[in-house]
């Protein structure tokens, strides 16, 4: 009896609807092919529901999300809304109400994949970062004091609990020994200068290592992190960090891997509903070209497929999308891919169902 699977649907803004169609089309012929079901409901959540009600997220929404196994994320960003509005009231709101406490980031090279550095090939860039996501400088603890005077004062706090850093590090531990690479975990931080938060995180991360005795523990200022994934790449295996640190280094890690258009992530709650999507943004003057790359969010849905226990459906998915970067791809950019968005999502459908 095959399982189904409920999944909430928020397609977004600028192109993201475009990018989740493929995603989906690609998450059907995946259930089909590995005996599972998908039951989707679409949620109208974005930039032209704001412009038309005034709600970022409707009274009971949360609620309502929480029934479901998964969301699968578009992109949120309108060119008419005020940059903030519906990245706090719909992304930010999101994670922490539904204390989505880990953002999960694969970096991966894919072959045929043009990579900015030097000499370094899919064998060299192949890590994952485990970012904190609801602590840190983005709980919105501070204020501002005498606004708009040449004596303003603003203060913006990093909030970091025990309980927050150490199931971070805990996941970010499980994590790297079912991953079965290296075997090494990295805690980023600044513990020279940060010496308040960043003792709790190094602490916390030294008492926890002690349970994972075939995990090396391994730290690293994030400053030589930003340096080392130029140069080094292949030294990391897993990392992990607090929810600032993370969202730098990710964007690097992006960019490494060959940009936006590959980089998916996940944000995730261990026992409850989990949220899944591509990087990079909505880019509306891409909007209904037919032209943006849809691969990113093509591996969320795999990501998701992988989280919600189909592993070798997710892990399929991926092995699709790396048979389209290395035998059809030109580039990750928009209008440069040398196949339009549907085309993209048709090839790894093909190859997800083709018979080896």
């Amino acid at each position: 009896m095959s399982v189904t699977h409920n999944i909430a649907v928020i397609a977004g803004d600028g192109t993201g609807p475009e990018v989740i169609a493929e995603g989906l089309k690609v998450l059907q012929a995946a259930s089909a092919e590995f005996d599972f079901k998908l039951n989707l409901t679409h949620f109208d959540f974005g930039g032209e529901r704001y412009l038309r009600t005034g709600e970022t997220l409707p009274e009971g929404s949360i609620e309502e999300l929480k029934k479901f196994d998964a969301i699968y994320l578009g992109a949120i960003g309108h060119p008419e809304v005020k940059p903030g509005i519906l990245e706090k009231g719909i992304l930010l709101r999101l994670r922490f109400e539904l204390d989505q406490y880990v953002n999960l980031r694969p970096v991966k090279l894919y072959p045929g994949v043009e990579c900015p550095l030097k000499d370094k090939g899919p064998e060299h860039i192949d890590f994952v970062v485990v970012r904190e996501n609801t602590e840190g400088l983005y709980a919105g603890a501070g204020g501002v004091l005498k606004k708009g005077t040449p004596d303003e004062v603003a203060v913006q706090e990093s909030i970091n609990t025990r309980k927050g850093v150490e199931r971070c590090i805990r996941f970010a531990f499980e994590y790297c020994r079912k991953r079965k690479k290296m075997n090494k975990l990295t805690l980023c931080g600044k513990t020279n200068v940060l010496t308040f938060a960043f003792d709790l995180w190094e602490r916390t991360f030294y008492e926890v290592a002690k349970e994972y005795p075939d995990v090396k523990p391994d730290y690293a200022h994030v400053d030589a992190i930003t340096m080392w994934f130029v140069k080094n790449p292949e030294w990391f295996d897993v990392i992990v960090t607090d929810n600032m640190f993370g969202d730098i280094i990710t964007d690097l890690g992006a960019m490494i891997q060959g940009g936006m258009g590959i980089a998916a992530g996940g944000n995730i709650n261990p026992l409850g509903v989990s949220m899944f999507e591509p990087i990079g943004g909505s880019a509306p003057k891409y909007k209904g070209k037919n032209m943006i790359n849809p691969l990113a969010a093509i591996c969320a849905g795999g990501m998701m497929l992988e989280h919600l226990g189909e592993e070798n459906a997710g892990k399929a998915v991926e092995a699709a999308a790396m048979k389209v970067t290395s035998k059809h791809l030109k580039s990750l950019a928009a209008g440069q891919m040398g196949l339009s968005t549907t085309e993209a999502g048709d090839l790894v459908a093909k190859y997800l169902t083709e018979k080896q």
